[in-house]
């Protein structure tokens, strides 16, 4: 395994994290404020090939490696979380999901207008009585025909009441838990269906949260990602990407923590010396600095693995836990180092602190990690699921026109 980053990632670094100081940082403390999703951002990250990535050139995305996927929401979280979610959710967890289990004919109409923003996607699991047990979901599909027939609901959903198409989840087959679960592919416009927002978070301001209302909402077969039943398992495979990019953000999130705290550390003076001679003070920056060294280390190998087409659910939910409950703990410190300036938006790590906290939830909270990483351990689970790994990338294919 190399460590270090070729020059095509290099460049790809630079490109986002000029894009987070030149586009990003001028806005988002306004929409902050006012919780309003930064719809002017999309085309410009559409521009910049982010919202497709990782994703072949013959379908309209940038040809470039998992790694790569990982750097951009580096990047973007560097500036604010919101900005990193909107990928996260539009690419990791629904185009990824289309590129992995949908047919040549799905991946063909579907991922072009993703991966250029002419769409924009989310993804909708959570339900009002199901997060964690995903088995516990209500909502229910029921084959007519041509066509299922959808109803229920979905909760706490990135970019429900923005997104134009929604991938979700419903049970054909209740008597069977998650094996009866099914993945629906749906358009904001059709008949029955219904979203809204999700007011009052505590953080990620700048990002659009709600609910997805289903009554009765009739879905062409096809429209149905992968076989009746397969559903649980397109979810978890989803999950897989979308962990990857919350763990990649949080070591963004902490790069920028780090930097904003030795600056004000050199400046801020106390008793007649700046406070970076403090020894709590370094002890808090140094342990910072520690949380992002391995948080990169974990980031890394998991896209390495993914690069080549390796199973790493376990890899990415430890990178997952580890980097987010990291990150929170690093943003508080940041808040401490600058004292009450910290408790202040004046200073980006405020919001950094408040956005930090929903990550250690959504995805899996931490606990549901940690049993996870036990069971592993323990020998009581394992990864049984089929084709739940990404395409090995391989940059010939990827490139290529098609």
């Amino acid at each position: 395994m190399d460590f270090e980053l070729d020059e095509t990632h290099r460049m790809i670094e630079k490109m986002v994290y000029d894009f987070a100081l030149g586009e990003v940082m001028p806005v988002i403390k306004t929409h902050d404020r006012n919780h309003t999703f930064p719809e002017e951002l999309l085309p410009r990250m559409a521009a910049q090939g982010f919202l497709g990535v990782c994703l072949p050139v013959r379908y309209g995305g940038a040809g470039m490696d998992y790694i790569s996927l990982g750097i951009v929401s580096e990047g973007l979280e560097w500036a604010d979380s919101s900005v990193r979610e909107t990928v996260a959710v539009h690419l990791g967890l629904h185009a990824l999901s289309i590129f992995q289990w949908g047919t040549e004919e799905q991946k063909e109409r579907l991922l072009p207008p993703l991966a250029t923003g002419e769409h924009l996607a989310c993804f909708g699991l959570t339900e009002p009585g199901a997060g964690s047990d995903v088995g516990g979901m209500t909502s229910s599909a029921r084959k007519e025909g041509d066509h299922y027939i959808l109803s229920g609901e979905k909760m706490w959903i990135t970019l429900a009441h923005v997104a134009d198409r929604m991938l979700v989840f419903a049970k054909t087959d209740p008597d069977l838990g998650v094996r009866g679960i099914t993945a629906f592919i749906l358009e904001r416009d059709w008949a029955g269906l219904t979203t809204g927002t999700i007011e009052g978070k505590m953080g990620v301001r700048a990002s659009n949260t709600g609910w997805i209302n289903m009554d009765r909402v009739p879905v062409p077969e096809t429209h149905r990602l992968g076989e009746e039943g397969e559903g649980f398992k397109i979810a978890m495979s989803a999950l897989d990407n979308g962990r990857y990019t919350v763990a990649a953000g949080a070591v963004g999130l902490m790069k920028c923590c780090l930097e904003a705290s030795v600056k004000y550390a050199r400046e801020r003076t106390t008793f007649g010396k700046p406070i970076s001679e403090y020894q709590l003070v370094q002890g808090m920056i140094a342990l910072m600095r520690q949380r992002i060294d391995l948080g990169e280390l974990l980031v890394r190998k998991v896209g390495w693995m993914k690069n080549r087409g390796i199973r790493n659910t376990r890899e990415t939910s430890m990178a997952k836990w580890y980097c987010t409950e990291a990150a929170s703990a690093t943003a508080n410190d940041a808040v401490q180092i600058h004292g009450a300036y910290g408790y202040s938006d004046e200073y980006n790590v405020e919001r950094h602190l408040r956005n930090s906290k929903s990550a250690v939830i959504y995805e899996g909270t931490s606990q549901i990690h940690q049993l996870m990483q036990a069971g592993y351990v323990l020998g009581t689970r394992e990864d049984r699921a089929l084709r739940c790994e990404l395409p090995a990338y391989d940059a010939e294919r990827w490139q290529a026109e098609g």
